[in-house]
């Protein structure tokens, strides 16, 4: 299989890449700002459920607009949200002002991450896995610069505002740039089908994505403190360093977008478990930044997968319905934004952090658990996620090879 990266595919890219410099920018940022706002870390913990929060509204409605208003159009009014939510942030220390900025820069956002699987998933067909786990890459190369940037303007006496509203400009760039591209319209789905609940399968495909996500946003929200704490760095090199778990991110998704063309995609989640796990155990086992900071890059190449192939593999079992699902996982998201790392903040409050970090291989052992229980029993259509049940019986195989061959037949005649 061959990726066509055409113009609808970089602009995806690159609009994903916007949000993923805000997001992995704003972890660093999070101690930052509870020092100058005095708080503990369970208060600070809220502007990861105030990131929730404005995920989850998106998520609760960005289906039926989608259908409505046409992916570019809430794509871009996404974009819109995002600069409102970051100039928000930036402009004050107080603690509901911090909030706001944070609800709506994630209320924005979500409208494009929501979006863009499907937008990927219709586009690329059998290699939409592929195009997503690399558009993920590109948010993570973003990312990875955002806590250097971070880091340099802390060094450098600016603050870390400076380092957020370095995004505004290259959004209006971006804008610009690609005003002519539009994204296709949601396919239309019938209505029985539209309506109906979707199954079983997809909410256990949910569950598996959803721990990954909560892994992923416990590590961002919370490496900085326990690099300062347990391996002694100062504030700024703290939030710098955070680039080893994105550059591993990034690295890890643009290997996954070539592994998710040849390999299962089960296969990838188990792989990407272990290595996580790995990476986390010599992490919390570390007391210097010589161990701390490549076993965070470790990590980082697991948790790459996490969401890319995650969100590949619900949107397969969701029977036809990929912006529905899309907006399911968009809801995952944002309970494990917000809740995970505000219960790893409360916890660490009591225990302190290096205990409370406990919490990920705890999530990572359910995820494994979710993968096996969740494996498809029987092909649910022509697509990759046939590929995963490696335990179809011979019938199941020969109907499989049948149907692909009346589809050859049907293209041919057409």
């Amino acid at each position: 299989m061959k990726l066509d990266r055409d113009a609808l595919t970089r602009l995806t890219y690159l609009q994903l890449g916007c949000y993923g410099y805000f997001i992995y920018g704003f972890g660093p940022t999070l101690s930052l700002l509870r020092d100058e706002q005095g708080v503990s870390r369970s208060v600070a913990g809220l502007h990861g459920t105030a990131l929730a929060v404005g995920s989850l509204l998106a998520a609760l409605i960005v289906a039926p607009l989608l259908r409505r208003h046409g992916r570019s159009t809430i794509v871009w009014s996404g974009m819109a949200g995002l600069c409102a939510g970051v100039l928000t942030y930036v402009s004050s220390t107080a603690l509901p002002a911090t909030l706001l900025g944070v609800t709506v820069a994630a209320f924005g956002g979500s409208f494009v991450v929501v979006s863009s699987a499907p937008v990927l998933s219709d586009r690329h067909g059998v290699s939409g896995p592929s195009a997503i786990s690399e558009a993920n890459a590109v948010a993570a190369g973003a990312g990875t610069v955002a806590p250097l940037v971070v880091g340099a303007c802390v060094g450098l006496g600016l603050g870390w505002r400076p380092a957020l509203l370095l995004l505004l400009p290259v959004v209006l760039v971006l804008a610009f740039a690609g005003r002519h591209v539009r994204a296709p319209s949601p396919a239309p789905v019938p209505h029985h089908i539209e309506n109906g609940r979707l199954p079983r399968r997809f909410w256990i495909s949910w569950a598996v994505v959803t721990a990954g996500i909560a892994v992923e946003f416990c590590l961002l929200l919370w490496t900085a403190d326990v690099l300062r704490e347990q391996m002694g760095l100062a504030p700024g090199q703290a939030a710098a360093g955070l680039t080893a778990l994105v550059a591993g991110m990034c690295v890890g998704r643009v290997a996954g977008g070539r592994l998710a063309l040849r390999f299962p995609l089960d296969q990838l989640l188990y792989a990407a478990i272990l290595t996580t796990m790995a990476g986390f155990t010599v992490f919390w086992l570390a007391g210097t930044v010589v161990l701390g900071l490549p076993a965070l890059l470790v990590c980082g190449l697991g948790i790459a997968l996490f969401y890319p192939l995650g969100i590949a593999r619900a949107i397969e079992a969701s029977e036809g319905r990929p912006d529905q699902a899309s907006a399911r996982v968009g809801l995952g998201a944002a309970l494990a934004s917000g809740a995970a790392p505000f219960l790893l903040g409360a916890i660490a409050d009591v225990v302190g952090i290096r205990l409370a970090l406990l919490v990920v291989p705890a999530l990572l052992v359910g995820a494994a658990i979710g993968i096996r229980v969740g494996r498809p029993g029987a092909p649910v259509g022509g697509g990759p996620y046939d590929a995963w049940d490696g335990e179809r019986s011979h019938g199941d195989q020969s109907r499989h090879e049948g149907r692909c061959g009346q589809e050859r037949q049907s293209g041919r005649t057409r």
